[in-house]
C-alpha cells in the first residue's frame, strides 16, 4: 500500500555533516526521514523556494526534458531500504504505458517538486523503526530549524 507524503522541510544534521529530507504523511503523524548530500538539499530547497535560475540545474534539466518529450512524470514512490540506502521509482507515463525509472529519493523528490506531482512511500517503510536518539530529536524539532539551509 501507498502512502502519500509531503515534503515537511530540510535539515542539518551536525552529527553526520548532512542533510535530512523530511517526509510527512499527508493526513496523518508519520515521519520519513532521508539523509541526503548538499547538492541535493539545494536543489531541494531551490524547487520548494520557487527560485529560478539563470540556466537549468539538473532538475530542471530532467523536467524539460519531459517537457520536451511530452512525456509525463506520473508520481515518486520511495519503495525500501538496503543497507541504509533508501531506493525509489520516478514513474513516467508516455501515453502507452507506464515505466518506472531507478531513482535516489533526493533526486526523485527534486523532480517531483518542479513538475508538482506527487511523493508516495511504501507503506512498509514506515513502519522501520527509528532510533529512541532519532525519534526524540525529530519530537523536539522547533519551526526555527527548517531554515534557509543555503
Amino acid at each position: 500500500m501507498l502512502v502519500q507524503m509531503k515534503v515537511e522541510g530540510l535539515l542539518f544534521d551536525p552529527r553526520s555533516s548532512m542533510y535530512i529530507l523530511l517526509l510527512k504523511e499527508m493526513g496523518g503523524a508519520r515521519n520519513l526521514p532521508i539523509w541526503i548530500g548538499k547538492p541535493e538539499a539545494d536543489s531541494i530547497a531551490l524547487a520548494l523556494g520557487r527560485v529560478v535560475t539563470p540556466r537549468p540545474l539538473t532538475h530542471d534539466l530532467i523536467k524539460n526534458i519531459f517537457d520536451g518529450l511530452s512525456v509525463r512524470m506520473s508520481r515518486v514512490v520511495i519503495t525500501e531500504m538496503v543497507d541504509n540506502t533508501y531506493y525509489a521509482l520516478i514513474h513516467i507515463d508516455t501515453g502507452k504505458q507506464e515505466v518506472p525509472i531507478d531513482s535516489r529519493p533526493s533526486d526523485a523528490v527534486g523532480v517531483a517538486l518542479r513538475l508538482n506531482v506527487p511523493i508516495y512511500v511504501e507503506e512498509d517503510m514506515l513502519e522501520i523503526k527509528k532510533t529512541d536518539e532519532l525519534e526524540e530529536w525529530l519530537k523536539n524539532l522547533k519551526p526555527e530549524d527548517f531554515g534557509n539551509i543555503m
